[in-house]
């Protein structure tokens, strides 16, 4: 004799558990892409922030000095097997000699006798003078590069600065 009202007995049907592996299957799948991605974004962020600070310290630093030089002093020039352009040597009205110089992948700065390095993700250095009808103007431009992950590297460049020489 079977009574009406029987309960149901609790758990799961093979529909229900198939669904559920599935879901759990896809979620497993994107999941590590999604991770990888949001550390790469994080990675360049962090590089491109540590590269644009390094890029304002560097032309802070260079633009107070070559404020302070005596125009008739300043010569541009490279280093030994350094690219064209890429030194800069100039007496500062209080008689200081200060060189700003690409050496590798270094950029030196040289006062007096002691030199300190500025950063050590320079690719490009490059000083000018802009017009040549007036030798109080400066042009200052360089590239910093870092590698972000897997051999990618990511460049800021900082494009001419111009720098009046208050002299």
């Amino acid at each position: 004799m079977v009574t009406s009202g029987a309960r149901a007995r609790p758990g799961f049907t093979l529909l229900e558990a198939m669904i559920v592996v599935a879901v759990m299957g896809i979620i497993a799948s994107v999941g590590p892409a999604l991770l990888v991605q949001a550390n790469r974004f994080f990675m360049l962020s962090r590089v491109r922030a540590d590269l644009q600070g390094q890029a304002r310290g560097i032309m802070y630093v260079i633009t107070r000095e070559l404020r302070q030089a005596q125009s008739t002093t300043i010569t541009i020039d490279q280093a030994s097997n350094q690219p064209y352009y890429s030194r800069i040597n100039f007496t500062k009205q209080n008689g200081t000699n200060m060189i700003f110089y690409q050496n590798g992948n270094r950029l030196m700065q040289q006062v007096g006798n002691n030199v300190h390095t500025l950063t050590t993700s320079l690719t490009y250095m490059a000083f000018s003078f802009p017009r040549s009808d007036n030798m109080s103007i400066v042009s200052v431009s360089m590239t910093l590069q870092q590698t972000i992950y897997q051999g990618q590297t990511k460049a800021l460049h900082m494009a001419s600065q111009q720098v009046r020489v208050m002299d």
